[in-house]
């Protein structure tokens, strides 16, 4: 009998609902926030931009200058001080 560990997906499908659909409403906020800086062209600095996509901003700036996120490509604009500003542009 082979013996397969647990996978992320595993334990998520293991967790109630209602924290799942918690989850589901963190990521529609997350994504509506996202939508609203690509709308309205806001510049967002790698800091915010490593809160938005919850990883660290090493991970943000290691990318390079222009990558995808999800419906967005992630952009490189400029540096302002010790800060980088990125754009996102919504693609469909």
């Amino acid at each position: 009998m082979d013996f397969h560990p647990p996978s992320s997906a595993d334990a998520l499908d293991n967790l109630p609902r209602e924290i799942r659909v918690g989850q589901l409403r963190d990521l529609i906020d997350t994504l509506n926030i996202a939508e609203e800086i690509a709308s309205k062209g806001y510049l967002i600095t790698s800091s915010e931009l490593a809160d938005l996509m919850d990883v660290n901003a090493s991970a943000v700036t290691s990318r390079g200058d222009n990558w995808v996120w999800r419906n967005w490509v992630v952009s490189r604009v400029r540096r302002e001080g010790n800060q980088i500003l990125w754009q996102l542009e919504r693609v469909d």
